[in-house]
């Protein structure tokens, strides 16, 4: 869009703020801007209620400030909106602003109320609110850089003061405008400010009061601490040897134990997890569940308990994704955040994730993606990850060895009887423990009862 056609788009009092503007910064050339994702920003906090309040707290989470805006009129309406949101109103939308603008006498000032109702229009999607600040700011910033170059320019042709006086107006204008970058944090923060919070943090382990997740096996939990948030646990086999078991136990553990939990599957149905699920908690052989016929009177009121005592409450969501895109998984996953809170993420598996990619990039270089795409995730939400993994014959993890780099615990499931019936050690299954962040590495050895679905303790089996 021309920049003449961007201004008759907009209302005349708008217009005379921008013409007020430039001459007052000395821009020679249009100074960097967009209108257009301004009107964004200010339609995403105007129609960001209800279920899709996250963006509105998403956008604003960027650092964006009223100052930031190129046009006078949406710095107006953003102190508007920012007044209400400090004043605890509830319903943030054209309506209220519009009031809240009339009472502060600006409203004819920004175009009326029809133009507030522009800026919603003017958004493409909610959930990318948090883009659309980040494009003000980054104008901003460029417009300020504009400017701390000019007062520099202007004192040095001036020929006024000193050296000294040039030099410290350079140094004064470059940390300002370095400090005002966006994405710029604070100085971290010294060790010293962590340490009483760490103590506690300590103690609450030490005395039991703060456990990582179960994974359901209390071996593999006393050797990896358990599920931490912020942590990617690997799941990594060949087919067949149990991996989805595995992880299923303990995604179902996890939620047994409180912990809200997302299984997305990328190669079960909902119900054959359902059927893996019921299996290992009832006791009730697999091929009875999927055979007609097999499931007898008993059977069945095992399923109708299981029902009423473990379904009913377990915080267990299963996410079938209409194509296995990260993106996909990603969104499935802010969304139970924004639900009712995730604590687990489990994706079955990794090399069937799919990312965006250019023409030239290999299929290790997509995995690689896919596993530091779930890194960021557990990150972003606090929660912690389980990834399968598949191997090849030799016992390798397919096509990308970011994915070990990337995991705070790697689990190999190997079986002892896979190729030998005759195995001394049949229905046994070595956890190999690759890497382990949080203790040694180890193999422990656990019972298969893979016709109930499961992996027990030796001491269980």
């Amino acid at each position: 869009m021309s920049s003449t056609q961007d201004r008759s788009a907009h209302s005349p009092a708008a217009d005379a703020d921008e013409r007020e503007l430039a001459p007052a910064v000395g821009f020679l050339r249009t100074p960097p801007q967009s209108l257009e994702a301004e009107q964004a920003v200010l339609g995403t906090l105007m129609s960001s209620t209800g279920a899709s309040k996250w963006y509105f707290e998403e956008t604003l989470e960027t650092g964006i400030v009223a100052e930031e805006y190129y046009r006078p009129a949406h710095t107006t309406i953003h102190r508007a909106i920012c007044h209400l949101r400090a004043t605890g109103q509830e319903a943030i939308d054209p309506v209220t602003v519009t009031a809240e603008l009339a009472k502060r006498g600006e409203l004819a000032m920004v175009g009326g109320a029809s133009y507030l109702h522009t800026c919603v229009q003017a958004v493409p999607t909610n959930a990318n609110g948090p883009h659309y600040a980040e494009i003000v700011r980054a104008k901003a910033y460029r417009r300020a850089a504009i400017e701390s170059a000019q007062r520099i320019l202007q004192y040095a042709y001036s020929e006024e003061g000193d050296e000294a006086d040039v030099r410290g107006l350079v140094e004064q204008q470059l940390t300002d405008i370095a400090a005002g970058t966006p994405g710029l944090h604070a100085t971290p923060p010294l060790v010293d400010d962590f340490y009483l919070d760490y103590v506690a943090e300590l103690e609450d382990i030490q005395t039991g009061r703060e456990t990582g997740l179960t994974y359901g096996l209390p071996d593999l939990d006393a050797v990896t601490s358990g599920m931490w948030p912020a942590n990617v646990t690997v799941i990594a086999a060949q087919s067949g040897v149990g991996k989805s078991t595995l992880a299923l136990n303990a995604a179902v553990a996890a939620a047994k134990a409180g912990a809200k939990v997302l299984f997305s599957s990328l190669e079960m149905s909902s119900t054959e997890l359902m059927h893996k699920i019921v299996a290992a908690e009832g006791s009730l052989a697999m091929h009875h569940l999927t055979r007609q016929g097999g499931l007898g009177p008993e059977g069945w009121k095992e399923v109708e308990r299981l029902g009423r005592e473990l379904f009913r409450t377990l915080p267990l969501r299963v996410y079938r994704p209409d194509s296995a895109s990260l993106r996909d998984i990603e969104s499935a996953a802010r969304s139970c955040v924004r639900s009712d809170g995730l604590d687990v993420l489990v994706v079955d598996y990794l090399q069937l994730v799919e990312v965006e990619h250019t023409h030239n990039s290999t299929r290790e270089q997509a995995v690689a993606a896919v596993s530091r795409g779930l890194k960021n995730l557990t990150v972003e939400l606090d929660c912690h990850v389980i990834a399968l993994s598949q191997l090849n014959d030799d016992g390798m993890m397919r096509e990308s060895r970011a994915i070990k780099n990337d995991a705070s615990v790697v689990i190999k499931v190997e079986r002892p009887d896979a190729d030998d019936p005759e195995s001394s050690r049949a229905g046994e299954v070595d956890l190999v423990i690759e890497k382990n962040r949080f203790g040694p590495k180890a193999t422990l050895t656990v019972a298969a009862q893979l016709h109930y679905s499961r992996f027990v303790d030796m001491a269980q089996s």
